[in-house]
């Protein structure tokens, strides 16, 4: 495993799917976002599903997927519903 899954939630499935769309660092999922990494995935793992969303939120908060506050896992939901 590499530079990725020293983040909370990343394990080497989504690791290895971040790398394959091309965020191969931290520093690049954060400046992409969560819903843009996320869409990414999705384009080549149509079973990208909506915790697979929150893992990447939580990543790059620094935090358990968990542990998300509502009003952001609300706003994923939302997102993820207009996007599934």
């Amino acid at each position: 495993m590499g530079d990725l899954s020293v983040l909370p939630n990343i394990g080497p499935k989504i690791e290895a799917q971040l790398l394959e769309v091309g965020i191969t660092t931290p520093a690049e999922l954060i400046d992409v976002g969560s819903q843009e990494a996320w869409l990414r995935i999705k384009a080549i793992d149509d079973s990208a599903c909506i915790n697979r969303l929150y893992a990447l939120e939580g990543a790059i908060q620094g935090i358990s997927d968990r542990s998300l506050p509502s009003d952001v896992k609300s706003e994923l939901k939302s997102f993820y519903n207009e996007n599934k």
